[in-house]
């Protein structure tokens, strides 16, 4: 099913069938070395479950990123999280197939991602949670109006928080519009 679309992409819910696809993204080093280490096959198939939940329970996820003749770029959504206990949140995440770096594609389909939180989601903001170190994530994050709000320890990992509040996007979308 898809969810959303943009100039160049489309965003469809995950199925049990895109595991292969994940793998050329989570078997990467590369395209991982942001991340803990890299994932198996079973990890990939946990993940499609992780997601199938999400979408069950929450209405929401990662989805995944096609081009529009049908490649699979990657994936992107919002996902829920606690960055600290008992506080929820709604993540925007991305990561894609290495061989469609350096396109726009993340900052693309992020940028989606964020207009469709504000839009379903009644969240006063949206966060990122991304390695210190990643910069080209960074990068994608303050693309999409975000700014870094904190640097903490997160499932065992230091993490830097980027946010973009609902005040902060209804601005920049008010500003585009009387462009």
């Amino acid at each position: 099913m898809v969810v959303l679309t943009t100039p160049r992409l489309q965003l469809r819910h995950m199925v049990e069938n895109d595991v292969d696809d994940l793998l050329q993204i989570f078997s990467d080093p590369v395209a991982m070395q942001y991340y803990p280490r890299t994932r198996s096959r079973s990890e990939a198939e946990d993940w499609v479950q992780w997601t199938l939940h999400n979408y069950a329970v929450w209405g929401l996820g990662m989805w995944i990123l096609e081009d529009h003749t049908g490649a699979f770029v990657g994936q992107c959504g919002v996902i829920p999280q606690e960055v600290h206990p008992d506080t929820p949140e709604f993540e925007i995440g991305y990561l894609l197939n290495r061989k469609f770096w350096g396109r726009g594609y993340a900052t693309e389909a992020a940028r989606a991602c964020r207009d469709w939180g504000f839009h379903n989601l009644d969240t006063s903001h949206l966060i990122s949670i991304i390695n210190p170190e990643n910069f080209p994530s960074i990068a994608v994050a303050q693309r999409n109006n975000m700014t870094w709000r904190e640097k903490t320890l997160w499932k065992g990992h230091n993490v830097s928080i980027y946010v973009v509040t609902r005040e902060i996007w209804q601005e920049s979308a008010d500003k585009h519009r009387d462009d």
